[in-house]
Order: structure tokens, then C-alpha cells, then sequence
């Protein structure tokens, strides 16, 4: 397996990428930085989703250190060196914010799921101290995952443009990043049978409900877990349907010099959907989380009562009716 870029360059004809990552970037730390802020505020209705939500945001802090590396890199302008820390380092922290968010939007949507389909019953799942320990065993299985693809050590090569991180990657290294490769395909593959399972009850539920004094609240619900099951299917399905060619790719099972660079087009095309859930986050937490709603509409409000001339004595009454509506 040799991957030489001087062979079959195939890491060229992605110009406008760089771009739209730096865009993805603005947006996500603007949302990040404004969800740290407002997270500040416990939600006391829905600890277990609080967590989840709050441990997905580190995860996006993650991901927005990565991209003005990959930004850099991207636009051909990144010393040596720096497209070695990318190889080593700022590429394995963009999969880890992935595998890390697919974990976790796959809890949350379980736990909207028991709320809902359950009612007021309460099992150890949803108990806030059990959510803070799955979090930590989440946590070191995806670092034990993809830490060693760090700390492999790659061999020395000579200095030219064009070229791809597997180039980087001894004997070993390669074949530690295929079996993590197949590895992240199994946990998207079983996470997202927990979504899907999880939207059926909840629609199932509804349902049942749909002539119930309380269904505007379902409702809500409803809207909330279609979110997180649209934004998934955008973001990481793609990606997944190309990953294993692009792998095979990789390992010159597909050898061909003109579907290599396809595949990789494609999976650079399909990270970027993936990695604009950092964008959707914000989203999310906003019909999640009742802390992070009243955050927002508490600051709306009062920038609204700022700009209303001579209507102060109004500003109380719709901030309070807007955060009793949320």
C-alpha cells in the first residue's frame, strides 16, 4: 500500500472548501460560545438531557480548535509541520467531536423518548447521576479509540504538496486507523438504530395522544426529536455511505486513480455536512433545554425593552410571558 500522491494526486480540485469550513467555524463558535454562556443556568426539568447537551458542547469546543488548522491546511498555505499536526492531532479531533455527537444525540434522543412514551415513571437511565457516568465511559471509549492515532509514530517522508495523512502513517499506524474506521461504523450503525427506535415510539406515542387536552406539549416534543433526527441524517449519514469505499480507497482495495479521487471528493463533501452540526447545536439546545430557552428569551427580552422608546413599564410582562410559554 503505497498512497503516493505523486502517483495519483487526488487531494486537489477543492478550492472552495476552505470557505465554507470558515463559515461553518464563525457560526459555530458564536452558538458554542453563546450556549457555554447560557448553559451557565441549570436545567432543573430535564437534568439527564442538561448533561448530554452540555458534554455534546465540549465536544463542539473540540471540533471548533480543529478547523482553523484543517482551514489552513485546505488552502495550501500551511507550513510542513502544521500538516503534520493536522495528520496527527486536528484530524482526529474532528472524528472524535463526530463519534462523540452521534453518542450523545442518540442518548438524548432515548431520554425525550422515555419522557414521553413513560410519563412520570423513572428508571436508573434517567437518573442524573447515571447520565454523568455513561458521559465519562462515552468519553475514554472514544479517546481509547482514537488517541492511539495520535501517538502512533509516523515515518519521515519528503517534503511536497499534495499530500494525503495516510502518507504519514507507518504499517502500523494504517492498520490501526482501518480497524478504528470499521470500529466508528459499527457504534454510527448501533446508535443510530437507538434513534430511529426512539422516534418510533415517540410518533407512536403521539399518536395515541393526538385528541389529549396536553398534545401542544407533545407537539413540542415532537418537533424537538425531529430536529435532532433531521440534523443527524444530514450530518452523518452521508458521510457513512462514503466512508467505507473512501476506506477501501484508502488501502488500494480500490485501486483506480480516477474513483480514488471521487471517493475522496466525496468524502471531503460529506465531512463538511458533518461538520456543520456544529452550526445545529445551538439549535438543538434551544428546544432541549428549558435553562437554554429562558436564557435566550430573557436576552431578547430585555434588548427588546432597551429599544422600545417609552415602553419600559411593557418589558416585564412579555419577558414573563414569553419564558412561561417556553
Amino acid at each position: 500500500m503505497t498512497n503516493d500522491s505523486s502517483l495519483c494526486p487526488i487531494h486537489s480540485g477543492l478550492e472552495a472548501f476552505p470557505y465554507f469550513y470558515y463559515l461553518v467555524f464563525l457560526a459555530g463558535i458564536f452558538g458554542s460560545a453563546f450556549a457555554t454562556w447560557a448553559f451557565r443556568q441549570k436545567d432543573t426539568e430535564h437534568p439527564c438531557v442538561s448533561i448530554y447537551l452540555s458534554n455534546l458542547l465540549t465536544a463542539d469546543f473540540l471540533l471548533t480548535l480543529a478547523l482553523p488548522v484543517k482551514i489552513t491546511v485546505d488552502l495550501g498555505v500551511a507550513p510542513w509541520k502544521l500538516q503534520i499536526f493536522h495528520c496527527q492531532v486536528t484530524a482526529c479531533l474532528i472524528y472524535i467531536n463526530m463519534y462523540l455527537s452521534i453518542i450523545f444525540l442518540a442518548f438524548v434522543s432515548l431520554e425525550r423518548c422515555l419522557q414521553l412514551v413513560q410519563g412520570c415513571k423513572v428508571y436508573r437511565i434517567q437518573e442524573p447521576g447515571f447520565a454523568k457516568m455513561i458521559s465519562v465511559v462515552v468519553w475514554l471509549m472514544v479517546l481509547l479509540i482514537m488517541v492511539p492515532n495520535m501517538v502512533i509514530p509516523i515515518q519521515d517522508i519528503e517534503e511536497k504538496p499534495d499530500v494525503g495523512c495516510m502518507e504519514f502513517k507507518s504499517e502500523f499506524g494504517r492498520n490501526w486507523h482501518l480497524l478504528t474506521t470499521f470500529i466508528c461504523i459499527a457504534i454510527f450503525l448501533n446508535f443510530s438504530v437507538i434513534i430511529v427506535l426512539s422516534n418510533i415510539l415517540v410518533i407512536r406515542q403521539l399518536y395515541r395522544s393526538k385528541d389529549d387536552d396536553s398534545y401542544p406539549r407533545v407537539k413540542r416534543t415532537l418537533l424537538s426529536t425531529l430536529l435532532v433526527t433531521a440534523g443527524y441524517i444530514v450530518c452523518f449519514v452521508p458521510y457513512h455511505l462514503v466512508r467505507i469505499p473512501y476506506t477501501l480507497s484508502q488501502v488500494e482495495l480500490i485501486s483506480d486513480c480516477a474513483s480514488r479521487a471521487l471517493l475522496y471528493r466525496a468524502k471531503e463533501a460529506t465531512l463538511l455536512l458533518a461538520v456543520s452540526n456544529l452550526c445545529l447545536d445551538p439549535i438543538l439546545y434551544y428546544h432541549l433545554s428549558k435553562a437554554f430557552r429562558a436564557k435566550v428569551t430573557q436576552t431578547f427580552a430585555s434588548q427588546a425593552q432597551k429599544e422600545t422608546p417609552g415602553g419600559g413599564s411593557n418589558a416585564p410582562h412579555t419577558e414573563g410571558t414569553a419564558v412561561s410559554a417556553c
